[in-house]
């Protein structure tokens, strides 16, 4: 942390916490369900625990059959629970008119989020995100994970060490590094502060991958790869029960079931390594003899939650950016990975009058657009580029 500066709004959101577990509120953890968004809402969770409160529902949204960010149905699926504190991680910030729509039935709306800015902010209560109108703290590519962990200093003060900052560090430092997070400034700090502990975590969850030798095959010695493949398997997107099998994980209090998911994992994973390779291969064959400066590839059959791994892949091999889709019905989900020269947020910003949907940071993206303007969107990005 940067001597007496502090993100915008941090002060704010730790007294609006403080002030819903002091009034008895309900709180409702609303986060994205990969690593990134799971960490950041364990977090969120365990500070309103550890400040004497507790959590009315968690929500985590299903991209494939409702979108991301806040979204209207998850709105009428939480309206039972108004009024409410809306903790909103890792998503938000795009959400202009569903916030509208949370205040009007009864939300208050805190978004913590560290995604670029598309055309100003949502009309939240508070919103942190070092990236908005205003804020002067210096580093602004935390991930939402960093930001609650910056958050929980706040609300923690010089009560925050020992086994409660380690225990929330840790997941902060594997977000980090998942959701792609330069390792400069402050992320150098959580990463190694988190790093350096992680083999001793308090957590069974994470406890368990290191006492699970069969996990990792023949990297048993490698710290690096065992670390890899720990952010591999947490950072895909399963749901089950509308909870992301992460989440269920890393908040078990059972080192035996902890052991157990993990074996469930290992079967899991040797299944989606598959389905990966079935995608990659089948993008290869199609972009093979062009020159195009990206990837753009979709299909009706492919698994909407591994399209995050396929990019990374791709984008990693060919060094180009990558936009994998799922077609739907009538429009199309996308993921993209790029490169340290291109934006991708601001690439697609050039072409945002073709999309539903789009956002994220520069490196790792997402986006939806109707299926009729699928091909105007791709020679929009490739004349982007080229510039």
């Amino acid at each position: 942390m940067i001597e007496n500066q502090k993100i915008k709004n941090i002060d704010k959101a730790a007294q609006r916490i403080k002030q819903a577990v002091n009034g008895k509120e309900r709180i409702i953890i609303y986060g994205d369900a990969d690593l990134d968004g799971v960490s950041a809402s364990i977090m969120a969770g365990e500070i309103v625990k550890n400040a004497g409160g507790k959590v009315a529902a968690y929500y985590f949204p299903d991209r494939e059959k409702e979108g991301y960010g806040i979204t209207k149905t998850a709105l009428e699926k939480l309206a039972p629970l108004s009024p409410a504190l809306l903790v909103a991680v890792d998503l938000g910030i795009g959400n202009f008119e569903e916030v509208k729509i949370a205040r009007a039935a009864g939300f208050s709306t805190l978004v913590i989020d560290h995604h670029e800015i598309l055309d100003g902010v949502p009309e939240a209560d508070i919103i942190v995100d070092p990236k908005q109108p205003g804020d002067e703290y210096p580093f602004k590519l935390f991930c939402a994970a960093g930001l609650v962990f910056r958050l929980a200093e706040e609300i923690f003060g010089g009560a925050f060490y020992g086994s409660l900052r380690q225990s929330f560090v840790e997941l902060a430092a594997l977000a980090t590094i998942a959701d792609m997070m330069p390792r400069e400034n402050d992320n150098i700090d959580i990463v190694e502060e988190g790093l350096s502990a992680i083999k001793q975590s308090f957590r069974p969850g994470l406890r368990a991958f290191f006492d699970t030798d069969a996990f990792f095959e023949n990297d048993s010695r490698n710290f690096n790869n065992r670390l890899s493949r720990i952010i591999a398997v947490l950072n895909v997107r399963d749901m089950n029960g509308g909870v992301p099998a992460a989440f269920e994980l890393l908040t078990t209090d059972s080192l035996k079931d902890a052991e157990t998911m993990i074996k469930k994992f290992l079967e899991i994973n040797k299944l989606r390594r598959a389905k990966i390779d079935g995608v990659v291969e089948a993008v290869e064959k199609n972009i093979v003899g062009r020159a195009d400066p990206m990837i753009f590839e979709g299909s009706p059959e492919w698994d909407l939650n591994l399209l995050g791994t396929v990019a990374s892949i791709l984008n990693v091999k060919y060094k180009k950016p990558v936009f994998i889709y799922k077609k739907l019905e009538d429009h199309s989900h996308g993921t993209v990975r790029s490169t340290d020269a291109i934006d991708s947020v601001a690439l697609m910003k050039n072409c945002k009058d073709l999309l539903i949907t789009f956002g994220g940071h520069p490196k790792a993206s997402g986006f939806r657009v109707k299926n009729e303007n699928l091909e105007k969107f791709r020679e929009c990005l490739i004349k982007n580029i080229k510039k």
